[in-house]
């Protein structure tokens, strides 16, 4: 019999990311897979389009959470999903990222115990096997919600997949053990690269729309808490921005949370030198970034993505999980203080050439971790757990 695996995703940064593991797992005969939409993103903006776009297929489990605090949503997800893994009896569930979906669905596969034993590293085992993909990412910023998640998580699985080569080292810090992780690269770029020319074609209909020329204007996106909950933090920062807008025009498509708190905060911003629009799709998110003369954003992923697309990029945070993007790729961390942010966008602008684009940001990551899981989990060969021999996987 195949293994099974319940593949989880909730929000859009999961959905990019899972999409080229769906289609790797499906490839393998060893794998049988079912996807749990957790519902934590459920506007079709941030939800429906991706699915659309990335040919994810329809999730055969929905648990509609929806939208909630941080610990109402982290609790719902739990109540919603323990019923799940005890009827699917699954051997693995595979989280990716940071988001309360992550750690929510983890915690309940690291207590449940299955009706049948399986095999992993050739011995026997009556727990899921918990496999977190985008394994080992720190801010070292423990006010950030995400920073909780991404530690909790990866205390608690049992494969961990690392994207940036900083991530090993974290772990090893962390105590844990070599055999439980490896570095396979960025899933988030398989799926980056599988639609890049289809994102660069269409991006003519969009930049004219906008009314924008291609590197003739900037791209913004801000949505952490730190940055948009506070009114003065969000009119102090849109002013640094404002002051970038004079020389060039920026497009800022506005996260749903950002734009409660612009109508809440009264902040307008002159339409002459922004460009607002609702959130957007992949495919034109995509092109956009890979249009624009330089892209400033508060968000993870985006730093990832400027990187592999060869955009200069100016991270309005104090910190990153993503060092590699500051070392080898475009990106340059500003903080949000006008004077450091306008530092970081002269230097963005005077810049010439694409960084390096780090290793293993190739595309092939997810093959690499099914190949790995395969050999965890014995799945080629399906020998009952006790005749196997230990299989302790490569790192």
């Amino acid at each position: 019999m195949p293994v099974h695996i319940l593949c989880v995703a909730g929000a859009r940064p999961n959905f990019v990311k899972i999409a080229p593991l769906l289609r790797a797992l499906g490839a393998s005969p060893g794998f049988s897979v079912k996807l749990v939409h957790t519902g934590q993103h459920y506007d079709d903006k941030l939800s429906q389009v991706f699915f659309e776009e990335l040919a994810i297929r329809r999730p055969e489990i929905a648990l509609d959470v929806g939208s909630a605090s941080h610990a109402v949503q982290t609790a719902e997800i739990i109540r919603r999903f323990e019923p799940v893994v005890a009827a699917e009896q699954p051997q693995g569930v595979l989280v990716v990222g940071d988001v309360n979906s992550t750690i929510g669905c983890a915690l309940v596969a690291s207590k449940m115990f299955l009706r049948a034993p399986f095999r992993f590293r050739g011995g026997s085992r009556l727990r899921p096997v918990v496999i977190h993909v985008e394994a080992g990412l720190r801010s070292f910023d423990d006010d950030m919600p995400e920073e909780v998640n991404r530690k909790l998580t990866d205390a608690i699985s049992d494969l961990l997949y690392v994207s940036d080569p900083a991530g090993i080292e974290n772990l090893r810090r962390e105590g844990v053990a070599e055999e439980r992780m490896a570095f396979v690269g960025n899933v988030m770029i398989d799926s980056l690269l599988a639609v890049k020319e289809r994102a660069l074609r269409s991006s003519a209909s969009v930049l004219g729309e906008l009314g924008v020329a291609p590197r003739r204007f900037g791209l913004v996106t801000l949505h952490r808490p730190s940055n948009v909950d506070d009114p003065s933090a969000l009119a102090a920062l849109l002013a640094a921005l404002d002051d970038v807008a004079r020389r060039v025009p920026l497009v800022f498509p506005v996260h749903p949370r950002t734009r409660a708190r612009l109508a809440e905060s009264r902040i307008a911003l002159d339409g002459t030198r922004w460009k607002l629009t609702d959130p957007l799709g992949y495919l034109d998110f995509i092109g956009l970034t890979a249009s624009a003369r330089l892209v400033l954003t508060d968000s993870g992923g985006v730093q990832e993505e400027t990187t592999v697309l060869g955009v200069p990029c100016v991270t309005l945070r104090a910190n990153t999980e993503r060092p590699v993007t500051l070392t080898e790729g475009t990106n340059r961390l500003a903080g949000t203080e006008p004077a450091a942010i306008r530092r970081a966008v002269e230097e963005a602008l005077a810049t010439s050439g694409p960084g390096r684009v780090p290793r293993g940001w190739d595309g092939k990551a997810a093959e690499r971790i099914v190949e790995h899981m395969e050999r965890a989990f014995g799945a080629k060969v399906l020998k009952p757990a006790v005749s196997s021999p230990p299989v302790r996987p490569p790192c």
